[in-house]
């Protein structure tokens, strides 16, 4: 298998999915320098740190992109169980001493030379991929409780059980979200769905209530101005960047929130330096992309030929939707904080390299679309 990609089999592919892919890690990698080297500077002594590494990861993430690009994706069908069993086990290790890493009080990350990379995120593919096998296998018995329902609310118990022991509640929701979507999508009795959704109310509230920082962050979200010097303040200096940078902005690299005011500036709120820096009409922008992106891997789903294609395309359109969505609308304050990054954008190994994976795998399904020009 080639690497290289020429002019004639780039047309194969989405090329709107490519180039909005391409673009949004390009500026990514120009925001995780501006927001993040004044604290590099002082932490590392070197204002280029997070910049120099965001280009290794985006250089990673760009090879594999085009390795899944030219991969056969009817092929993942055979993968998807192994795949998923893999990374239960990773899951697991990052609660053995000397292999997983933590920071803050959260265990997420296995310990790599030079770099921690964080399972949760590779597992979301891996539940994408296994649903679409699956789902696809078993066609009309879906409809069913016993067949088509209940299994997956096993698995996702594990996975999200594991998950919240990492104190991950961001990568819980998400990937219970979107194998929900998914499973509505292949045609699960609606009711099921919704009596699922009813019972998940009390047992959030439960998770919520018994961890002190979680209910920090709801009093946070509802009201930040009660306590503006620590739990409100993330959120209220987000709402100033944007305040600051008003319709056109003040100018790349001269946002001022970045400079300690704004808490995880280069990763989680990194969308908040963009709105300081380049204004409502970046923000727009931005936006803009993310929708387009996600409304072209939609209509990949839906002119796949194949139904895995179809499923697994769809996952990963929902996936990217969701995080960028939730992203957003914790940074303007219509969510409570949470950690999760802004696909493409925000700093970070395993959430860029996985995600361009996961447009590499989508770009392979535009290939083979029924009807397709």
């Amino acid at each position: 298998m080639k690497l290289g990609v020429n002019v004639r089999e780039i047309e194969r592919y989405d090329l709107v999915i490519l180039l909005m892919a391409v673009a949004l890690t390009c500026f990514g990698v120009v925001m995780v320098y501006s927001a993040s080297s004044v604290m590099a500077t002082k932490k590392f002594h070197d204002g280029f740190y997070f910049l120099k590494r965001q280009g290794v990861y985006a250089l990673m993430g760009f090879g594999v992109m085009t390795l899944a690009m030219r991969f056969d994706y009817r092929k993942w069908r055979e993968y998807a169980v192994p795949i998923l069993l893999g990374c239960l086990a990773l899951l697991v290790l990052v609660f053995i001493p000397g292999i997983g890493g933590a920071a803050k009080g959260a265990s997420r990350w296995i310990r790599l030379p030079g770099f921690n990379f964080q399972p949760s995120e590779l597992a979301k593919i891996a539940l994408i991929m296994y649903m679409a096998y699956s789902l696809d296998k078993k066609q009309e018995k879906v409809k069913f409780f016993s067949t088509g329902f209940a299994p997956y609310m096993v698995l996702l118990a594990l996975l999200l059980g594991i998950l919240l022991k990492q104190h991950d509640l961001g990568a819980a929701l998400t990937m219970g979200i979107v194998a929900i979507i998914m499973l509505f999508v292949a045609g699960t009795r609606p009711r099921y769905i919704l009596g699922m959704g009813v019972l998940a109310v009390p047992f959030i509230c439960y998770v919520v209530m018994t961890e002190s920082y979680r209910m920090r962050r709801i009093k946070a979200f509802l009201n930040p101005w009660e306590d503006p010097t620590d739990t409100g303040f993330q959120i209220i200096q987000s709402w100033l960047a944007f305040g600051n940078g008003g319709i056109i902005g003040q100018g790349l690299g001269e946002g001022k929130q970045k400079m300690f005011y704004l808490p995880e500036a280069h990763t989680d709120f990194i969308l908040s330096v963009t709105a300081e820096e380049l204004g409502l009409i970046g923000v727009i922008v931005i936006a803009a992309m993310f929708l387009m992106l996600v409304l072209r891997s939609v209509r990949v789903a839906l002119m796949a030929e194949d139904t895995f294609g179809r499923f697994l395309a769809f996952g990963i359109a929902t996936l990217l939707g969701i995080q960028a969505f939730v992203n957003m609308a914790v940074v303007t304050g219509l969510l409570p904080t949470k950690g999760l990054a802004l696909p493409f954008i925000s700093y970070g190994g395993s959430s860029l390299i996985v995600t361009l994976f996961a447009v590499g795998v989508l770009l392979n399904v535009s290939t083979r679309m029924k009807g397709a020009p």
